[in-house]
């Protein structure tokens, strides 16, 4: 019967232009704005992992990123999750050579226009959202402005903060950012490196490399830089996933250099997780990140969920 309604609902004129609409407003409050965090992050996570979350004595490392999403707050939480604000915090701990040139900025998506753009190939984010930003590489080649400003407009109204009630997301104040793009001598995205520290030391990092291609795949190493036995992938739409490679990725020659940093930027911090790039031989600083992939992606193995979680350490 309820497949047989399932499919009425899916598939019929009535069902998918008048009560679908009314369906997702319906799901959007009660899921969203009338679940308190802590129901809403249960329920989210039963959904991703089929078993309740455990807040009383969280084991695995994915049920430990729930707990200090619910429980942890640090004074500079809302700063780190703005990727314009953090890079004074960037530029007062390490420096400002780490930072990628910052090219415009504006609170008006109709300020994004030929005309005050670079003549460089640069990228346009949203400060307080994760979608990865928009690629110029030539502003002078045929571009639906219109649609990149109503994208834009769409993201600056919205707080991503009701997705998955991430608190350092609540309070940001949107703004649009253009940077400098970074890429290889073959126009190619540069490899991500996002190093995950625990208590404020790193223990592993996973890279990413072809982004923004069909063949996007994740490698995890320690701080070694020894192949790591799990997956923790992100899902990329369309039924793929950030896999493991069987090929292993060379040893980055800024390795410690991006440890040390990794871990000045972190302190005391339970869980933080710093990206970066490599380009031209330097470190370039990518964004800090409180929750990876909000603690609602499996890590397979299963038993490394645990064996991870062991690793964390949550003060009480």
């Amino acid at each position: 019967m309820k497949k047989t309604f399932k499919s009425l609902y899916q598939n019929s004129y009535i069902g998918f232009n008048i009560i679908k609409p009314f369906a997702k407003i319906y799901q959007f409050f009660l899921h969203k704005k009338y679940l308190s965090r802590e129901s809403f992050t249960k329920k989210k996570f039963k959904k991703s992992f089929g078993y309740d979350l455990n807040l009383q004595n969280p084991i695995s490392l994915n049920e430990k990123i729930n707990w200090l999403k619910l429980n942890y707050n640090h004074p500079l939480a809302t700063q780190f999750a703005d990727k314009y604000a953090v890079r004074s915090y960037i530029r007062k701990q390490i420096g400002e050579k780490y930072l990628i040139p910052l090219l415009y900025s504006t609170t008006n998506p109709e300020d994004i226009k030929p005309i005050n753009l670079p003549d460089i190939p640069c990228i346009i984010k949203n400060n307080h959202d994760s979608s990865g930003g928009i690629i110029i590489r030539d502003k002078n080649e045929k571009i639906n402005w219109k649609s990149i400003q109503s994208r834009l407009r769409a993201n600056m109204a919205h707080n991503f903060y009701w997705d998955g009630r991430e608190k350092p997301y609540k309070n940001i104040k949107p703004i649009i950012v253009v940077e400098k793009l970074l890429t290889t001598n073959n126009g190619e995205l540069p490899a991500d490196y996002k190093v995950h520290c625990f208590n404020g030391k790193v223990r592993m990092i996973n890279v990413d490399i072809g982004r923004g291609t069909k063949n996007h795949y994740r490698n995890w190493y320690n701080r070694k830089w020894e192949r790591e036995e799990y997956s923790w992938s992100s899902d990329l739409g369309n039924g793929k996933f950030t896999y493991p490679s069987n090929e292993d990725v060379e040893k980055p020659a800024l390795l410690d250099e991006m440890i040390t940093l990794s871990e000045k930027l972190v302190d005391d911090i339970p869980y933080l997780r710093v990206d970066w790039y490599i380009f031209q031989d330097q470190l370039f600083f990518g964004e800090l990140t409180f929750h990876h992939n909000g603690g609602n992606r499996p890590i397979e193995p299963k038993k490394w969920d645990v064996l991870l979680g062991n690793e964390l350490t949550l003060n009480k």
